[in-house]
């Protein structure tokens, strides 16, 4: 499935390749990177060299180094926002959806729920994650809260709107007329089908919440750099030191990591959606290179068209049927 589609493939590789990355940094980071995270080098603002692939900034830093030990830092604090509000929203969202009946306790749940969820959503995710950054202060967990406090109403929306379109099909009906306890027809109908746009926005949700970590570090909110490498606080540091027209590989190194990574996510989310969706998969597998004539689909034969009321014998005018 995923060579019906190269850039999907593409996006899975250089996903596969940044996870790995980010594992062997974190148990072997000498492997990947030529100094350490305090090492101070005696090259000073020298410009990108096989010595130093991104060069170096005036302090003697590695930009190489410190741009892959920024890689797991950014990688876990995306994985954990969106994880958290996965799941968190999605149950929230599936509460909602599915014991939403007017009357019933489960459908006040529902309204709160809905209600809180406005809320959250009336502000611009960005703006209200940069005020709650500035209330909380600058740290790793501060960051995470921050931004996770904003991001779990998308999920709410998400999960709800595709419990209410499963939860009227004919074969969840059935299942309630044959007497099925509501967590059973949660757990085996409505969970199973709402799973799969929510793995589809999950993956593409990655790369948009490294975005809105790395804009956080940007204006200067995100972890403190040098102290702590993270891609928007580099080009932060980098750009409040006036040496983007100077030495412009100090932002390149972090800026590319930004841009490979989302494109990554983005592109590998794209495909999991062709993929997850039946409709979709049937025409993956049609274009597939699976032997003469592979990628072209058969037109269906035409319909017998049936004969017109004119081309059937028609009585004459002074002609009447008689009983049968």
């Amino acid at each position: 499935m995923l060579r019906a589609n190269p850039l999907t493939f593409v996006g899975f590789v250089v996903v596969a390749v940044l996870l790995v990355a980010a594992l062997l940094m974190v148990v072997a980071p000498h492997l990947l990177a030529p100094y350490g995270p305090d090492h101070l080098t005696t090259d000073y603002s020298q410009a990108p060299s096989w010595k130093h692939p991104l060069g170096t900034d005036g302090l003697g830093i590695d930009i190489y180094s410190e741009t892959l030990y920024a890689l797991p830092i950014d990688l876990a604090i995306a994985f954990v926002i969106a994880g958290a509000a996965m799941l968190g929203g999605g149950a929230l969202g599936l509460i909602a959806g599915f014991w939403d009946r007017p009357g019933t306790i489960g459908g006040a749940t529902s309204v709160v729920i809905l209600r809180i969820t406005d809320i959250f959503l009336a502000f611009p995710s960005l703006i209200l994650a940069l005020a709650i950054a500035v209330s909380l202060g600058r740290g790793i967990w501060e960051l995470i809260v921050a931004i996770l406090l904003t991001w779990w109403p998308f999920y709410v929306r998400l999960v709800r709107g595709e419990t209410l379109a499963v939860k009227h099909l004919p074969y969840v009906m059935a299942a309630r007329a044959a007497g099925v306890t509501n967590g059973r027809i949660v757990l085996r109908h409505i969970l199973r089908n709402v799973l799969e746009p929510v793995v589809v926005y999950f993956t593409l949700d990655v790369g948009t919440v490294l975005v809105t970590l790395s804009t956080i570090g940007f204006v200067g909110l995100g972890l403190p750099y040098p102290q702590q490498a993270e891609w928007g606080g580099m080009i932060s540091y980098y750009q409040n030191a006036g040496l983007i027209t100077e030495a412009p590989w100090t932002v390149l190194g972090p800026g590319a990591a930004i841009f490979i990574t989302v494109l990554a996510f983005s592109l590998l989310g794209d495909g999991l959606r062709d993929i997850l969706d039946p409709r979709s998969r049937r025409v993956l597998a049609g274009t597939g290179t699976g032997g003469i004539g592979a990628g072209t689909v058969e037109a269906p034969a035409p319909a017998s068209v049936p004969e017109s009321p004119a081309a059937e014998e028609v009585p004459s005018a002074g002609e009447v049927p008689g009983p049968s």
